[in-house]
């Protein structure tokens, strides 16, 4: 039967590992909320945010989540350094064979090794941790070191088994952390996330560089369990390189950090061989320990376990203020974009009932009706300039949005930046809608003409066209209504031209609204919603209840 909790023994109190459901209820929804959060936007922190819900992510996937719901699992050290540092031949050394490629062409370790006791090879087979991994027990199942691997090959996880590691103790070799291949510098670090004890390896030629100081000072924020191990020191200045590798730790404020060396070697050349027992056996007996004392083991696990859920508390805000600078751009784009849509719909508005239509060719036809120009051809004339006159609007829209964004790092997004809106395209909807306006206004027409005597109905087209050019000519229209009064009556008229301008008003709207959301869509299309800010920040409150 599972206990409730397991209880810690720690320095002078007790430290208890809670693997309550109510918990893990609560860690799964953060979880959640976590992996909802997007970080679409180029704004200032985006990329951090990012990559901290990525690393969160795994550190929640591979590690929190199954070490609490499985508390008896063996532990999982991680061996993670630069390129160079003996990390395989390390791992080869504490097992006393070879289950880790080896050797001096870098990058050398591309699929993961995990090596286990055989009594534990049922908890590492299946996607208990490390589920983005597809698990591989052949060797001769990876790709060629000489082969370039095809884009869509899987991630594998190779796992090997031996009897000379203690039951309760797992080492995995990960990919250089500085690798030149960007996709082994992102899988070490997601290994490292998996880690109940992170094992970093470095050596006397390279323990000041940045990369393992890095993953050092992540491993204090997150007070894991670290181990540092020291490589490949020529025995003549062991003592120097130790005392100032120690005191660097010191520091850092990891001078306690268990710290182990070892010398340069024959066997150390080429990473071809193993390295003798007793080189190895300080740091086999320090993480055997780990496995096989429950008190170390239970401190071990609790220290990690705690020290990734307390770094929540900074972390989850940190997440949410994010995700409220990314809703917070949206809303400065969107502004943009109804702005200018705004002052655009205000002003074709205006010029309508100014009778900006009816010039031009429009102009040119009204005056040559009836006798030198048919209701027809004034109708084309007149959806024609309605057209333009609604494409101009839209243009001038989108020009002043492109004007605003230019001022939005934001708008430089994927998919924002490489979508401009089409001239061609607004052109062919707006011609769709007025060619659908003359349509129904023509309907209208003839539905007045139905209701007079057959003797002396007006043909319906003449009817449309007075209609729209009254509707649509402004002053120099006037004329229009009184012909068309004359024709349908002056009821039928002021009916038709009530109908008519209802029905223009709802076409410009909808021309307009149109246009608005296709500029829009693509932002609305990243989903860039005030809710993460919430939500994140309610599942941490939910987790430190339930702590």
């Amino acid at each position: 039967m599972l206990q409730n909790s397991l209880k810690i023994g720690h320095s002078s109190h007790v430290v208890t590992l809670d693997v309550r459901p109510q918990l893990l209820d609560a860690l799964s929804a953060l979880r959640d909320r976590v992996a909802a959060a997007r970080f679409p936007l180029p704004v200032p922190g985006a990329p951090r945010a990012r990559a901290n819900r990525d690393e969160l992510l795994a550190q929640l996937d591979d590690y929190l989540v199954p070490r609490l719901r499985d508390p008896g699992a063996p532990l999982l050290a991680v061996i993670g350094g630069s390129t160079g540092a003996g990390k395989s031949t390390l791992v080869n050394s504490l097992v006393g064979r070879r289950v880790s490629e080896a050797g001096v062409l870098r990058p050398t370790t591309r699929n993961p090794v995990l090596v286990c006791h055989p009594e534990d090879h049922h908890w590492f087979s299946g996607m208990r941790v490390l589920p983005g991994l597809a698990r591989a027990w052949d060797p001769q199942q990876e790709p060629a070191d000489d082969l370039p691997a095809p884009d869509d090959t899987p991630r594998v996880l190779r796992i090997e088994t031996v009897d000379t590691l203690p039951p309760g103790l797992a080492l995995l070799d990960a990919p250089d952390v500085d690798s030149l291949v960007a996709d082994n510098r992102v899988l070490a670090a997601e290994l490292l996330c998996a880690a109940d004890i992170w094992v970093m390896v470095t050596t006397a030629a390279r323990y000041a560089d940045a990369v393992p100081w890095h993953l050092l000072r992540t491993a204090k924020d997150y007070d894991a369990t670290l181990v540092t191990v020291l490589d490949r020191v020529p025995h003549q200045v062991v003592s120097e390189v130790s005392r100032q590798y120690g005191a660097l730790l010191t520091k850092a404020g990891l001078g306690d950090v268990p710290r182990f060396t070892v010398p340069e070697l024959p066997e150390s050349a080429w990473g071809g061989g193993l390295l003798p027992a007793t080189a190895v056996a300080p740091l086999r007996t320090w993480l055997a320990q780990q496995a096989q004392d429950p008190a170390a083991r239970q401190h071990t696990t609790a220290r990690t376990a705690y020290g990734l859920l307390d770094s929540l508390k900074a972390r989850m805000p940190e997440l949410a203020g994010a995700a409220a600078a990314q809703y917070s751009a949206a809303l400065r784009l969107t502004s943009a974009v109804d702005s200018a849509y705004d002052g655009e719909y205000a002003r074709v508005r205006g010029r309508l009932q100014s009778g900006a239509v009816l010039a031009g060719d429009a102009l040119k036809r009204w005056r040559a009706f009836p006798l030198d120009c048919t209701a027809g051809e004034l109708l084309d004339a007149l959806v024609e300039s309605l057209g333009a006159l609604l494409l101009c609007a839209v243009t001038a829209a989108d020009e002043r949005v492109d004007d605003a964004w230019r001022r939005e790092p934001a708008a430089a997004a994927p998919g924002l930046a490489d979508r401009a809106p089409s001239v061609e395209s607004s052109e062919h909807r707006i011609g769709l809608a007025v060619r659908r306006w003359r349509r129904e206004l023509e309907e209208y027409a003839e539905d007045e003409v139905r209701e007079l005597d057959r003797s002396v109905a007006p043909d319906p087209e003449v009817v449309a066209a007075l209609a729209a050019t009254g509707l649509l000519g402004g002053r120099r229209g006037r004329s229009a209504g009184e012909g068309l009064a004359e024709r349908i009556g002056a009821h039928g008229a002021l009916r038709l031209r009530d109908r008519a301008g209802r029905l223009l008003a709802d076409y410009l709207d909808r021309v307009m609204h149109v246009e608005r959301e296709r500029r829009l869509a693509p932002l609305d299309a990243m989903e860039v919603q005030p809710e993460p800010q919430a939500e994140l920040i309610a599942a941490l409150s939910v987790l430190l209840k339930e702590r």
